[in-house]
């Protein structure tokens, strides 16, 4: 059991006539991930309320804020109880197999053209034995051929892009392995969370994008960027790409100032503190799926 205790601020100058939020910043309760507790703070006197969607467990704070500043003040102390797993006894599932809720992450999606990368992935996998190993494998590759690089791409770039010119950031290096999967017929998603771990000299601690693949009988966690701990990562929203789980989406005239995230390891209930390491299982946050 890992215990971490999480929180961020967010900042808004907003214009007239006011503007409408959709924020996607609550960590998700899983089979695995519990919310031991949590709190919100805004700045304004305005009603909100949050809303669970019930095939990803992404929770989704809504408001209408007015005119002025607007500051959002979230904290949380998660629990972690991963399932892991040993790579070699993972496998592929089979498209006929698949779950019903599973089925739309092998389509092709907004930023993730998986139609076109077809070619290229039977050719760079094609020839690898199906299951957690070869996902893995795309992964790897993802992180050779791609380099991190901040301020590289913008909001439109998409996998094709960044295989194209190959710098990006993590949400970058997670979109082109998820076309890549589902290139492959593996179910694949995008995850966001925090990047715990990351190098300081990256910058300060932000949102992170990372993959969840979904093999044997549920979600397996992939960091294709390579620059945190995944068994650090607290899951905040699941989509088919960047475009489903914006950690904040905006409606109306506004500025916004960069986000403010801490997060670190804290002791449990009985005094023992597990802090998240580099591991070779394989790990999931979620529940096993009929």
């Amino acid at each position: 059991m890992i215990r971490l205790d999480l929180g961020l601020e967010l900042a808004y100058t907003i214009a007239e006539p006011g503007c409408d939020f959709v924020f996607n910043i609550h960590a998700a309760r899983t089979d695995r991930q519990t919310v031991v507790d949590e709190a919100l703070r805004l700045s304004q006197d305005v009603g909100w309320r949050i809303e669970t969607e019930a095939a990803s467990a992404n929770r989704y704070l809504r408001l209408h804020a007015h005119a002025g500043i607007l500051q959002l003040n979230y904290r949380a102390t998660v629990e972690l109880a991963h399932f892991m797993a040993v790579p070699q006894d993972i496998a592929e599932v089979p498209v006929d197999r698949l779950p019903a809720p599973v089925l739309c992450y092998i389509y092709p999606s907004r930023y993730c053209q998986s139609d076109r990368l077809q070619r290229l992935a039977r050719r760079e996998f094609g020839h690898l034995s199906p299951g957690y190993a070869r996902v893995q494998a795309v992964c790897d590759w993802v992180r050779r051929h791609v380099t991190f690089e901040a301020n590289s791409s913008d909001a439109n770039t998409s996998a094709i892009d960044t295989l194209l010119d190959p710098a990006g950031v993590c949400r970058d290096f997670a979109h082109l392995m998820i076309a890549l999967c589902r290139a492959l017929n593996v179910p694949a998603r995008f995850t966001t969370g925090i990047d715990y771990g990351a190098d300081p000299a990256l910058g300060p601690t932000d949102f992170h994008a990372y993959v969840e693949a979904y093999l044997g009988d549920r979600w397996y966690l992939f960091d294709p960027s390579g620059t945190a701990i995944p068994m650090g990562f607290v899951r905040f929203g699941t989509g088919r790409d960047a475009a489903d789980v914006a950690f904040a989406t905006i409606f109306g005239p506004v500025i916004s100032q960069a986000p403010r995230i801490q997060i670190r390891a804290v002791a449990d209930a009985d005094g023992r503190l597990n802090l998240p390491v580099h591991c070779a299982q394989a790990l999931s946050t979620d529940g096993a799926t009929a």
